[in-house]
Order: C-alpha cells, then sequence, then structure tokens
C-alpha cells in the first residue's frame, strides 16, 4: 500500500530547525528577542498595523473581547459551524455566545441572521472564515458599523487569504490569526492579534502576561487579572520561518484545490466549496456527503485506502455545554446538516499532484461502494 496520507502535515524546511536549534544554544527560550521580531514581521504584513503574538489563537479571541470591553450580560454572536473555542472564549469573559446560522453555499455565517440577531445587548461579532474562505467584509463591517458593535475576526484558518485585493489583518477591527500545527503558516502552538490601533497595546501585553505593567528598571503593578498566555521564542523562530514561505504555500494550496475541482466525480452527489482562487487561501478542502452516506464509514474507509479525513466541524451549538445552556437540535438546520456530514480531505503544499488524484480514485470507490450496498 501507499505511503499513509494525512489530511495535513506542516513543512519546516532546514534553516528554520538550524534556526530553532541557534535559539535553543542561546539560552533565551522563552519571550525574547525572537518574539519581538516575529510581531514586527507580522506588523509588515499587515500593513503596519500592531500585532502581538500569544501561545495560542484562542488565546488572541479572549485578549480581543476583553479589549473590546466585553463582559459579564454582554451577548456575541458568532457561529455554530466552527472549532468550539470561538465560542467558549465568550463564556470565559462571562458574557453569551448567540449563535446564527450558516449559508449552505459558503458555509459561513449568515450575516442576514446577524443583522437579525442583534439585540440591545449585542456588543460584538465574531465572525469565522472556515477552510481559509473569508466572510464578506463589506457586509460584515456594514452591520458592525449601523448596530456600534465590535468585531473580532476568528482569521484562525485565514492568514494568506484576502478581501477585494486586501490581505486580511491589513484592515477592520481586531484580526486574530492562528499558527497551530495545522495551519498554513505554524509556530507549533501559537497566535497573533492585529489591534486596531497603538492605544491597546500596554492593555493587550498586560492582560497576555498575569496582566503585569513594568515601568523604569524594578516598577511593576497589576491593575486587573491577566492570563499565561506569551509565545516563546522557540516558536516565534519557527513562524518567522514560516512566514516568509506564506505566499508560495498560499499559491500551491490552491494550485492543489484547483485539481481538486478538476478531477473530483461530481456524480458522487457531493456538496463542493465554493470554486475560489483569489481570495480563499485554502486552508482546508471540504466536501459535505450525500446524506445517505455514514460519514464515520467514509472516513473508516479512506483510511483503509490509506488516506486521513478530518472533521471540522461538528454543530457545537449541540454539544452538551451548550445544550445546557438553551440551545437545542433543529436551530439552525443548515449549520446541523453540514456538521453531520462534512469531511476534510487532505490538503497541504507537499501533496504532489498525484495525491490529488489518490484521493478523488478513492472517495469515488469508498462512496460509490457505500452507495451500492445501501441500495
Amino acid at each position: 500500500m501507499a505511503e499513509f496520507l494525512p489530511f495535513t502535515r506542516p513543512t519546516i524546511d532546514e534553516a528554520t530547525i538550524a534556526g530553532v536549534a541557534d535559539v535553543l544554544r542561546s539560552g533565551w527560550i522563552t519571550s525574547g528577542p525572537q518574539v519581538k521580531s516575529f510581531e514586527a514581521a507580522l506588523s509588515r504584513y499587515c500593513g503596519g498595523r500592531p500585532v502581538r503574538c500569544f501561545n495560542s489563537g484562542t488565546a488572541t479571541l479572549a485578549v480581543a473581547l476583553r479589549l473590546a470591553g466585553v463582559g459579564a450580560g454582554d451577548e456575541v454572536i458568532t457561529t455554530p459551524l466552527s472549532w468550539v473555542a470561538s465560542a467558549n472564549v465568550v463564556l470565559e469573559v462571562g458574557a453569551r455566545p448567540v449563535f446564527v446560522d450558516v449559508e449552505a453555499r459558503t458555509r459561513n455565517i449568515d450575516l442576514g441572521a446577524v443583522e437579525k440577531a442583534v439585540t440591545p445587548a449585542t456588543r460584538a461579532i465574531i465572525p469565522v472564515d472556515l477552510a481559509g474562505l473569508p466572510v464578506d467584509r463589506d457586509w460584515l463591517y456594514d452591520i458592525a458599523q449601523r448596530h456600534a458593535l465590535r468585531v473580532i475576526e476568528d482569521a484562525a484558518q485565514s492568514c494568506g487569504a484576502s478581501w477585494r485585493g486586501k490581505a486580511l489583518g491589513t484592515f477592520g477591527d481586531f484580526v486574530s490569526f492562528s499558527f497551530h500545527a495545522n495551519k498554513n503558516i505554524t509556530s507549533a502552538e501559537g497566535g497573533a492579534l492585529v489591534l486596531p490601533d497603538e492605544s491597546l497595546v500596554a492593555r493587550c501585553e498586560a492582560l497576555r502576561l498575569q496582566g503585569v505593567m513594568r515601568t523604569g528598571e524594578d516598577g511593576m503593578d497589576v491593575e486587573e487579572p491577566g492570563g499565561k498566555y506569551n509565545l516563546t521564542d522557540v516558536a516565534a523562530r519557527i513562524g518567522l520561518g514560516q512566514l516568509a514561505h506564506l505566499e508560495p504555500v498560499t499559491q500551491r494550496r490552491r494550485e492543489l484545490a484547483r485539481r481538486y475541482f478538476q478531477h473530483w466525480d461530481r456524480t458522487l452527489g457531493c456538496e463542493l466549496p465554493p470554486e475560489d482562487y483569489g481570495q480563499s487561501n485554502w486552508h482546508m478542502f471540504q466536501v459535505v456527503l450525500p446524506q445517505r452516506v455514514e460519514r464515520a464509514r467514509f472516513i473508516a474507509g479512506l483510511r483503509d485506502e490509506g488516506i486521513g479525513v478530518g472533521v471540522h466541524y461538528p454543530a457545537m451549538h449541540l454539544f452538551k455545554l451548550y445544550r445546557r445552556l438553551g440551545w437545542r437540535e433543529g436551530q439552525f438546520p443548515q449549520a446541523e446538516r453540514i456538521g453531520r456530514s462534512i469531511a476534510t480531505l487532505p490538503l497541504f503544499p507537499a501533496m504532489r499532484d498525484s495525491d490529488v488524484d489518490r484521493v478523488c480514485q478513492a472517495a469515488s470507490k469508498v462512496i460509490k461502494k457505500m452507495v451500492t450496498v445501501t441500495n
């Protein structure tokens, strides 16, 4: 059998590996000069906006909510079709997540439903760019402006994506990136928060590390509690090496996505994502399986063919945590339908064109066999 093909795999070049070794030898392995260099490089990428790095994309979302003044009694509108962190951070700051359904075609948050969900208690929106496909930023910020809402862009999956020719992170309110191991660029674990203005930098840095504010040579004070969210220099050095390759990585992902569309068997009845090669960074290639195809059996069938499949994501409002808060089945039919049947197929820059062909052939074989058995 051919080598197992995972649904994602990071590529770390030898120069980055050598750079990490240099950091380890330097004796300064926690937050230090490499973090500052990574932040400066990210700021340049984001058009000069202030950027601060964290140990996860989740931490950036939680801190952004606090910087935006969201707290107890407030509501934050978000999508149920995302990694659960997108809503957990709202609970973490004492606010209430308010879910709305997603669009069937893009699988992103339905902005028309967002508008209808705004109440006097609404303070912010957390849109998620699922699989790296940007939410409509024009419509999003129009809603936010008319209702005086803050926006915390969950761009965890969309570093390298753009909206109408502008790279995500170069405009807007708060923008949160993730550099987890499965992202388009990684720092092993980590994230970055793009801030709307310089006035928030000091408090952002304090919230990142226990709320500590330093002055002079030995001055230290704490006005509010923070977390332990700092990025290490080891991770930052990985991130620096990865950021240098962001553009070619994005282009290769788009080439692989194009090949999926060219070779996918359209008779299988799967729903394919929007065929966007200009704005999406193609963080994932996801298909929604036909109702008659059981996802667990599909995953097992592809694994038998030596191919890994991911699940991103079940509709989170149906998790026990959110059911206890009053959410229930049937409220968001599109998110629930997609969440039951969505499957993430292999897509990463080191893949060969022939790997895409292999996935398409295997998927066709497995689905046709399942449908035949069912009938």
